[in-house]
């Protein structure tokens, strides 16, 4: 299972065939980003706003003036496609084994310091992933993620907005967007006060007395639970902090892997046909992306809202017993020691 995390080793485009559709740019109004849009017809609340259609249209008029047209109408009640990445065939891993493995908490381990290096392994492990889509094709001299194919951070019917310096939310290329995710994710992981390595570091309040540094003075306290940590005694107490981790050290990774979690989903959305499908790696793509599925459920780390747009491949995982549900997942956050 060891070779999972170099895999990026085996990606190269090399001189890639020119695709035989020239990809068109994404329009915000789309549901799926060109590569997928050929592979389904469109949604009907598309067809009824065209403005082909007249404004007095009802299906159920004698007299519609599509109403005898077979073929349109079968088109209009067709059940969408699936994208080729929400079908069970192509759902695959590279490995084999309990997943929970990788990412349950070993016993005598500090759950800070184990989200801290999960964090920072999952965003490696997700480079690798996002320089195969940064790599410049020689024939077109851009990137495979570029603004002409994808024009904003869409994933299926969402799109990603960036605040700009006034807060506001803005719509940019999904390059530029990944660009700025890699930037902000590094200065996080590089903030000594965020993801301390200093071992003698210790947070602030660490003592029982709430003081950040000892003190010889004796301290007025009731009775106390001799089996609880100092940190606990000490009455108030989050995530890391026995460790140095600062106060808002959860919400920051939480933020972090939603901002991750965006990335994959652009991956699959938009670039899992070419190139991902093309060069064979989807699988790789798969084992990456259910690894970071299950470190996030089993940890809290991304809410139901966030995954939406990959919940269909996160049910077939599920259903087939490569993901645990979140009742049985919170039994095994501690691995014990053998």
């Amino acid at each position: 299972m060891a070779s999972f995390f170099n895999i990026s080793s085996r990606f190269g485009r090399g001189q890639p065939k020119p695709p035989s559709n020239q990809p068109r740019a994404i329009s915000p109004n789309d549901n799926y980003p060109p590569q997928q849009q050929q592979l389904q017809p469109p949604p009907l609340s598309r067809l009824q706003s065209q403005t082909s259609f007249p404004s007095h249209y009802s299906s159920g008029e004698p007299n519609s003036p599509i109403n005898g047209n077979s073929d349109q109408l079968s088109q209009m009640h067709a059940p969408r496609r699936v994208p080729l990445f929400f079908r069970e065939e192509n759902s695959g891993l590279i490995v084999k084994g309990n997943l929970m493995t990788l990412a349950a908490k070993p016993e005598y381990v500090e759950k800070g310091e184990w989200l801290a290096h999960q964090v920072v392994e999952q965003y490696r492990i997700l480079d690798s992933m996002l320089k195969i889509v940064q790599e410049v094709d020689a024939n077109t001299s851009l990137p495979v993620c570029n603004p002409h194919t994808c024009p904003t951070m869409a994933a299926g019917g969402y799109t990603y907005t960036w605040l700009d310096k006034a807060k506001n939310p803005i719509k940019i290329p999904a390059a530029q967007y990944i660009h700025l995710v890699q930037q902000w994710i590094l200065s996080k992981i590089n903030d000594a006060n965020l993801f301390p390595t200093d071992t003698n570091t210790v947070a602030t309040g660490g003592y029982p007395s709430g003081a950040s540094t000892g003190t010889n003075t004796p301290i007025g306290a009731g009775p106390t639970n001799l089996t609880l940590s100092l940190s606990t005694l000490s009455g108030h107490d989050w995530v890391g902090k026995s460790s140095g981790f600062p106060e808002n050290f959860e919400t920051d990774i939480k933020n972090l892997y939603r901002q991750m979690f965006r990335c994959y989903a652009h991956l699959y959305h938009c670039h899992w046909l070419d190139p991902f499908y093309h060069l064979s790696c989807y699988k790789e793509l798969n084992t990456c992306f259910i690894h970071f599925v299950n470190v996030g459920r089993l940890f809290d780390l991304l809410e139901d809202k966030d995954v939406v747009p990959m919940q269909p491949l996160i049910d077939i995982w599920l259903s087939k017993g490569l993901l645990l549900s979140s009742q049985a997942a919170q039994v095994q956050v501690t691995l014990p020691v053998s």
